[in-house]
């Protein structure tokens, strides 16, 4: 059971950043430093165009697929697909790490974004490939940096880590080799996000940047980060409060876009993550729980293991999405919080019908002006749902779905 007594560091932690939302909201930082960034990099990304252009003279259906498929494999959607799959085949201390470090660099990258609002390069002048649904969303967001390639640093370079430390006796040549792969398989998705025209190369520059000093820090606090998981020092508690106060230290970007949408989603994930482990962590994601391809779980087990989760943390995420679109509502009526909805709660979408109802809730709406520091009229409820529905989905992969897997003896 964790501990009533909340750690110094901690609150310390939760203060600097509410400070950090106030200050900066009343010294209007996000829009000074768009002011100095947004020009600057604009002009990189239209000089850029040229470039752009001299690399698609070269396309050919084979590169366009390639390009496509490489890009799929390093999306988030992909990494949310693969998580769950690292966490069943018994290496969970790895899979938290990519977890947390996938919603740090998340969290970061969609930033920079939003602050700096720099545009993608110009379609139609440079020919943009968006044939899958997540792509057409990636090309609604801003474009520096390269969220692809910091991603793709970070979490590769971050695996390279985890092998070269795991097999520790390998030789130089093995350690040569593997990075060697790394390095051209960020150079491949730096390409080919040029190639399909959706960032010009500062954007990929950026990217890369950015990633490097991101892994450099991960690498740093990483043992610490996952000490504290595992830990019971308020855990739980101060991680839904941290989840709480980043959706509010989020900048606002100069039009909206769905980065924040991604962003909200991943902290999701970390916080169910966070949560399932902090209730099961002695009884299925201990160092000592059985890894696929060893005898105590063979190929055919992870298979079923598989067959049952997928479904069962599909059906959780379902559930847990319905669940929050009747609580989140009715609670934030009883606290007097004005609410709307972009597309969750048909009832709430009406934002002239939410106004004139919450007129007659003004001397309830103290909370929302004390705990927000914020002159909103109203706050998308949209965004609570989607935390919810992705942390009941990561806590599922943790915690449910293992114990089905303890029940059917998988």
């Amino acid at each position: 059971m964790e501990s009533l007594i909340i750690p110094t560091w901690q609150l310390s932690f939760l203060c600097g950043i509410l400070t950090w939302i106030a200050v900066s909201s009343m010294l209007h930082l996000n829009r000074f430093i768009r002011s100095l960034t947004q020009p600057w990099v604009s002009s990189y990304v239209t000089s850029g165009n040229p470039v752009i252009i001299q690399i698609q003279k070269y396309q050919h259906k084979l590169l366009d697929a390639f390009f496509i498929g490489l890009s799929s494999v390093v999306s988030v959607p992909f990494y949310t697909g693969f998580l769950p799959l690292l966490f069943w085949s018994g290496h969970g201390k790895l899979a938290r790490q990519m977890t947390f470090l996938m919603a740090f660099c998340d969290y970061m990258g969609n930033c920079i974004k939003d602050v700096v609002s720099a545009p993608r390069p110009n379609s139609p002048l440079v020919r943009r490939l968006t044939v899958t649904k997540d792509e057409k969303e990636n090309a609604m967001e801003y474009g520096f940096p390269s969220s692809h390639t910091l991603n793709t640093v970070c979490l590769s370079g971050y695996l390279l880590h985890y092998v070269l430390s795991y097999n520790e006796n390998s030789d130089a040549s093995f350690q040569l080799a593997a990075f060697a792969c790394v390095c051209l398989f960020v150079g491949l998705i730096g390409s080919g996000r040029t190639y399909l025209g959706m960032h010009s190369v500062i954007d990929i520059i950026g990217g890369l940047v950015i990633g490097l000093t991101i892994l450099k820090f991960w690498l740093c606090v990483h043992e610490h980060v996952d000490s504290f998981v595992i830990s019971d020092q308020n855990v739980t508690f101060f991680c839904v409060a941290l989840s709480f106060l980043l959706l509010f230290a989020y900048p606002a970007p100069e039009l909206p876009t769905p980065s924040f949408e991604f962003h909200t989603a991943f902290i999701g994930v970390a916080l169910g993550i966070v949560t399932g482990v902090q209730q099961t962590y002695d009884h299925f994601h201990h160092e000592h729980v059985a890894r696929v391809f060893t005898p105590e779980l063979p190929i055919a087990a992870f298979g079923g293991r598989i067959l049952v989760g997928i479904p069962t943390i599909l059906l959780v995420k379902f559930c847990s999405k319905a669940l929050a679109k009747w609580i989140l509502p009715i609670t934030a009526n009883a606290l007097g919080i004005s609410i709307r909805s972009s597309g969750y709660v048909p009832a709430l979408i009406d934002t002239s019908i939410v106004k004139e109802s919450n007129k007659v809730k003004q001397s309830n709406g103290h909370l929302q002006k004390l705990l927000f520091l914020s002159n909103q009229e109203s706050f998308d409820v949209d965004t609570g749902i989607r935390l919810v529905q992705y942390a009941g989905l990561a806590w599922s992969v943790v915690d449910l779905v293992p114990s089905i897997f303890s029940q059917l003896n998988l």
